[in-house]
């Protein structure tokens, strides 16, 4: 059997007067941000909080801070499984362009960023609570993530990856609450200190699946450290500006999803363990609804058992027995 799917790939731009499509995961962070009467508000202030901070960070030869500015799009890929052009919504990441003002060149950025995924959903929201389902002992089910590992793996291989993308993708996620990071003595000139988790996570797992690695990097005048997962060499596969881009972006979903952790008070460490439960932090002026994105979570993961996994699923199977 063939190890090849037909990945289409759509792209719209992520501004001020963005609204999600009907296919979006509407937890994705981008997504909840234009939504509700505070929609516009809400994605012009994360818009100017991500430049805010590219020139706080690319600030050489950018005296006035207002050098630079973040284009982003939304790369959405669906996937045709028997070639009949019946699709679905695989995943969904973000890439960055930067604009330079004072030379007008537009410099291509890294994609990847944010990950969104239905089937990711249905293994965390579906899988794995019925895995557990009255045990005593919590544990991961047999080839728990291989499906959508391989998933993402095809994409990355594909010719419609390869014809749109120069580089490898670059996921940045925030740390776990379960695992203590200790500072190292190892220090990039943009992604700032690294950090060494005290053990593996079933995120770490789950995305090793996916053929990614992952390092622990708090840049300069961040509150805690960020999760960089990758394929190749993170330090030297990828510019100082493409990383700048990825960093500003996700560390602004994250101060807005994860206040406790990013907009902190207090900066992490020697030693650091994240706390959701954190006091000490300043919020940001956009609404968001975290309670509500945990309960649709659970819903578009079975949303992607009833329309990919069930109708495809003896097609699934095979395909992934024999995926190389």
């Amino acid at each position: 059997m063939s190890n090849d799917f037909i990945f289409t790939i759509k792209r719209i731009c992520f501004d001020e007067n963005y609204r999600p499509a009907d296919n979006t995961r509407i937890t994705t962070n981008f997504a909840n941000l234009a939504r509700g009467e505070r929609r516009q508000e809400n994605l012009r202030d994360a818009l100017r909080m991500i430049n805010n901070r590219f020139n706080a960070l690319a600030h050489w030869d950018n005296a006035k801070g207002d050098r630079y500015s973040v284009e982003l799009e939304i790369v959405s890929v669906d996937v045709d499984i028997e070639g009949k052009g019946q699709t679905f919504p695989t995943i969904e990441i973000l890439k960055t362009n930067i604009l330079d003002h004072h030379t007008e060149q537009r410099i291509e950025g890294i994609v990847g960023n944010n990950f969104s995924s239905y089937v990711r959903d249905y293994d965390f929201s579906v899988v794995l609570p019925n895995h557990n389902k009255g045990q005593k002992e919590f544990s991961i089910p047999d080839n728990f993530g291989d499906l959508h590992g391989k998933l993402f793996k095809s994409f990355v291989k594909s010719d419609s990856f390869k014809e749109k993308f120069t580089k490898p993708p670059v996921i940045c996620l925030s740390v776990s609450e379960n695992k203590t990071y200790q500072r190292t003595g190892n220090q990039h000139p943009v992604l700032g200190i690294e950090y060494q988790p005290n053990g593996t996570s079933l995120t770490e797992q789950y995305f090793q699946k996916m053929g990614l690695q992952v390092r622990y990097f708090m840049p300069a005048n961040s509150a805690a450290p960020l999760a960089f997962y990758f394929v190749g060499d993170l330090l030297n596969d990828y510019s100082n500006l493409e990383l700048i881009g990825t960093i500003s972006t996700m560390e602004t979903f994250q101060k807005i999803y994860r206040p406790e952790i990013y907009n902190a008070n207090a900066v992490a460490g020697k030693s650091y363990q994240p706390n959701l439960k954190n006091s000490d932090h300043s919020l940001t002026q956009i609404v968001y609804d975290r309670e509500e994105r945990s309960q649709l979570a659970s819903e578009q993961g079975k949303f992607a058992e009833q329309h990919f996994i069930k109708p495809y699923q003896k097609v699934l199977e095979q395909w992934s027995a024999n995926y190389a």
